[in-house]
């Protein structure tokens, strides 16, 4: 049998029409993916599953719905997206890559019958899409490695995602705002409608708390229509607390180590050796016996929403799961670039004091709302910390940059950066950074445009070693996967 390595399926798939790289209109439909589905017998159908949808946070919440189930002795299937370092990162297992044969075959099964496929085969004679065949090629590795169950993270919208027609225990709705407008709407209320498009007949469904009474009554209607029963985070929390803690013991942990744990974690599951703080959440709610307690290395009071609205899925869909090991699993649950903290070490550096209390925080943050959290997390940890601040930002062309850029200064109009640099993201995401200076510039914040993005890393964060400064990196995951790349940090 022949095999198919990870850079041929990749160059494979790039020959089919890619949302991420292009977005382009009209090329979302669900009657495509049911037919391949339906030539490889239904390989979504392999396992029960969660599925999470929203505006944000649902790459977070379907992380720690996975690890919550892993620890409680299951094997779990993980499909999201994007990747960060590899491409393998969207299709894991109990938080790990699985054997590269297993990936292998699978790509090979998925591409020798999608070739095989006769012109006009295919429902109204359309395009395969990228994303499309990365949805069945997920089905099929869960399927080959035999998972007790899968969480599914919708990739835009919900409504008409290639994810959609899987059958959950649950669906889980997060938090809705203004995002994609020119493929979802221009409301939230549009918006929102798009991702109830998730919801199941006679299946329960978990949303954030709304944003607006318009969104409330959006959900409300669809779980009417398909007689889900509905619940709304905000109606069964009743408390949640959460603070930070410094860990004293990682703070001289060198780059070179904690990079070497990061390669050794392909799965995006980034070890305690490269985290300088941890936070404390306890949340309270009717459905638990108790308030439950974890040790969390996700930051930031988003998070702690996230991790609620985690472990109230687990709770509905699966109430076998005791409440231990919910907190186990919330406590184990990492992202890579959800303001990650990375110590910079003493590299290339000849000021070695400065440069061993050099800090990257890596967040992918790109939404006003989303960033709007980084900085309140950021302003909560290094409120008291003298080290200097510097910034490095790149954001996708259709970001909303008028509105992100005054988010980098204080309550009372004043730079929080020392310095900032505006860059471009590679060439598989379109961005406009002149765009960004703009914003930046009616914001009345100082800042270097270099759009040389490779250069701009390199520049950015050995000036952090050399004085010893906090570098925040935000804007995208895909300038946080250049910066996580090869030897960058």
């Amino acid at each position: 049998m022949g095999i198919m390595t990870k850079i041929d399926f990749k160059n494979w798939l790039d020959s089919f029409l890619n949302f991420e790289k292009l977005p382009t209109k009209d090329i979302f439909w669900l009657d495509t993916i049911e037919w391949l589905c339906g030539k490889f017998n239904n390989p979504q159908e392999s396992a029960p599953c969660v599925h999470v949808a929203g505006s944000k946070g649902k790459g977070s919440v379907s992380r720690m719905v996975s690890s919550i189930l892993t620890a409680s002795g299951k094997k779990i299937g993980l499909y999201t997206s994007p990747h960060i370092k590899d491409f393998y990162e969207r299709v894991s297992v109990n938080g790990a890559l699985m054997d590269k044969a297993l990936y292998e075959s699978c790509a090979l099964e998925l591409q020798e019958k999608i070739d095989a496929l006769k012109n006009g085969e295919l429902p109204s004679n359309r395009q395969i899409t990228w994303f499309e065949l990365v949805t069945v090629y997920a089905f099929l590795c869960f399927r080959a490695a035999k998972t007790d169950a899968n969480v599914f993270e919708v990739g835009l919208g919900g409504r008409l995602d290639a994810t959609n027609i899987v059958r959950p225990k649950i669906a889980v709705i997060n938090t809705i705002e203004l995002e994609h407008t020119e493929f979802l709407g221009d409301t939230l209320e549009k918006i929102a409608a798009e991702k109830a498009g998730i919801i199941k007949e006679n299946t329960p469904v978990l949303c954030a708390e709304p944003t607006s009474a318009g969104v409330r009554a959006v959900f409300e209607k669809a779980a009417a229509q398909k007689n889900a029963c509905l619940y709304f985070a905000d109606e069964l929390l009743e408390g949640l607390d959460y603070s930070y803690e410094k860990c004293l013991q990682d703070q001289n942990a060198g780059s070179r180590d904690a990079l070497q744990a990061q390669d050794a974690a392909a799965s995006n599951d980034f070890g305690r050796e490269n985290a300088q703080y941890f936070m404390n959440v306890t949340m309270r709610s009717k459905i638990f016996s108790r308030p439950l307690k974890a040790k969390m290395r996700l930051l930031g009071s988003v998070q702690a929403h996230n991790a609620f609205l985690a472990a109230a899925a687990v709770r509905l869909a699966f109430p076998e799961i005791a409440e231990e090991t919910i907190e186990r699993g919330l406590e184990k649950a990492a992202l890579p670039a959800r303001f990650q903290t990375i110590a910079l070490g003493q590299n290339c550096s000849q000021d070695q004091e400065a440069a061993a209390s050099a800090l990257l925080v890596l967040d992918g943050a790109h939404t006003v709302h989303s960033i709007e959290g980084t900085m309140e997390t950021f302003n909560a940890l290094f409120a008291n910390d003298a080290r200097p601040r510097r910034l490095l930002f790149a954001c996708a062309a259709d970001k909303d940059v008028v509105h992100i850029a005054p988010l980098f200064k204080d309550k009372a109009g004043r730079p929080i950066f020392e310095k900032i640099v505006i860059t471009k993201l590679n060439s598989a995401k379109q961005s406009d950074p002149q765009k960004a200076a703009a914003a930046f510039k009616e914001a009345g914040l100082n800042y270097q445009l270099q759009e040389d993005y490779l250069a701009a890393i390199k520049d950015t964060v050995e000036a952090a070693k050399k004085d010893g400064a906090i570098l925040l990196a935000t804007g995208s995951f895909y300038l946080a996967a250049e910066i996580l790349a090869g030897e960058k940090v």
